[in-house]
């Protein structure tokens, strides 16, 4: 398989910022088509296409947006997840960058289909250039009447507004997301079955749709151009369908966004992306920095979808795929990983405040050469402990990559163990270390 440019296809061209680039290129012809449909027609095209949430939980968006009232009696808001926090990750960035309108007619057909009034793009606050795209390309769909009062004669109306986070990896989380955009700590609520789901009480306490940037500018094509259409794409895989980005980076020779179909083989995302820079391949994330790690063997068969990445032992994610090298030290890397969660923390709950600083603890002594010989057998104590068991799924995110890690590599940890102080103590003793655990010598 090829890259599949469907939501990627225009974005080097400046002009698709702009309204009258991106009607040229066939911009709203999904809207238009939408407008004549009843909403539960809409919400079965959706449903027929297989689409997925493409933020990392790849939950059904049929179902979410099915799910929220039909005889509307107070109102309905939309939000757009563009935090995009996971590490890794950079696709979202593009998408409204060069592609605001996309994003922008499928949040229009979500609001269109869900009968909201008013939607809200949270975007993460260092985002600096996709927030100026995004407001140009909202003020210019008002001045041309494709938001605001009955758009395009449907009857529909429609307000969208810009919200600038404050850089916190937490608020990617829906529940908290909403609490921040109320002006609240950013911070987890409780979920269903303990609480409603946002579709009943969300934003407000009032029925609230919440998707992710692709998400949404996916529903574009699958409006325009049918979700059987859309069906076709993946249609080798088990139950992921349409084309994923796929942002990849570290040791490539040609790093940054592809799209690819459902079903592609991460070692053809390789070849794409120029194959492996400064040594052979040694291990893979490729679904963000939260999700298991894949060695070598396993990329040999690894395929892009949801449930074969499942299979092989790590994620879809967000998408967020990094090629390590055979030079890369992964007791370094799990350390890096771990201390951005244990700083992400918003720290409500005690498995994720305690653990992630725990976890982190234990693996600069290891690194420093102080760990014990049952440090590894405790960190993977610890990651059951957080597992399942916090608040939200940012202890989850912390766990996983730590667990991984020590399954698929852990000769690497009993080497620092096993070798302890004597291995770094002199220019000698590390001259004689593998180049792998020499480069991990300075990380902390």
């Amino acid at each position: 398989m090829a890259e599949y440019k469907l939501l990627l296809e225009h974005t080097d061209v400046p002009e698709y910022r702009t309204l009258h680039g991106y009607l040229a290129r066939g911009g709203y012809a999904a809207l238009n088509r939408a407008k004549g449909m009843e909403r539960q027609a809409i919400i079965d095209e959706i449903k027929t296409s297989g689409l997925r949430g493409r933020g990392g939980a790849g939950f059904p968006t049929w179902i979410k947006w099915n799910g929220i009232e039909k005889e509307k009696t107070r109102p309905h808001y939309l939000i757009c997840n563009a935090d995009e926090g996971e590490p890794g990750t950079f696709k979202d960035k593009q998408l409204m960058e060069s592609t605001p309108f996309l994003v922008i007619e499928g949040m229009t057909i979500a609001a269109l289909a869900t009968q909201a009034d008013a939607g809200y793009i949270y975007i993460r606050g260092e985002f600096v250039d996709a927030a100026k795209s995004l407001r140009a390309a909202i003020d210019e769909a008002y001045a041309h009447g494709y938001l605001g009062q009955n758009i395009l004669g449907t009857g529909l109306n429609f307000d969208l507004y810009l919200h600038m986070g404050a850089g916190s990896y937490e608020c990617g989380e829906e529940s908290a997301l909403m609490s921040s955009l109320m002006g609240e700590r950013g911070m987890p609520r409780l979920k269903f079955p303990h609480a409603p789901l946002p579709t009943v009480a969300g934003v407000w306490d009032q029925p609230t749709i919440i998707n992710n940037v692709e998400t949404y500018a996916a529903a574009v094509p699958i409006l325009a151009k049918g979700g059987e259409w859309y069906v076709t794409l993946g249609a080798n895989t088990k139950n992921s369908r349409g084309t994923k980005i796929f942002s990849v980076s570290a040791h490539v020779n040609k790093p940054g966004n592809y799209e690819i179909e459902f079903g592609t083989p991460l070692m053809e995302l390789l070849d794409l992306a120029g194959g492996m820079k400064g040594g052979a391949l040694k291990a893979c994330v490729p679904g963000g920095s939260s999700v298991p790690m894949l060695n070598a063997e396993d990329c040999q068969n690894a395929i892009l979808a949801y449930e074969e990445l499942w299979e092989t032992g790590s994620m879809v994610g967000s998408g967020g795929c990094m090629f390590l090298n055979e030079h890369t030290c992964i007791v370094s890397y799990t350390w890096r990983t771990a201390q951005f969660y244990a700083m992400e923390s918003c720290g409500k709950c005690t498995p994720c405040r305690e653990g992630t600083k725990w976890m982190l603890q234990i693996l600069e002594r290891i690194l420093r050469g102080n760990g014990q010989p049952g440090d590894m057998d405790l960190l993977m104590e610890i990651t059951k402990q957080i597992d399942g068991r916090s608040f939200c799924g940012l202890g989850d995110a912390a766990a996983w990559p730590v667990a991984g890690a020590i399954k698929k590599f852990p000769e690497e940890f009993e080497y620092f163990i096993k070798n302890g102080r004597s291995m770094v103590d002199t220019p000698e003793a590390r001259a004689m270390a593998p180049r792998w655990a020499q480069r991990a010598f300075s990380a902390v």
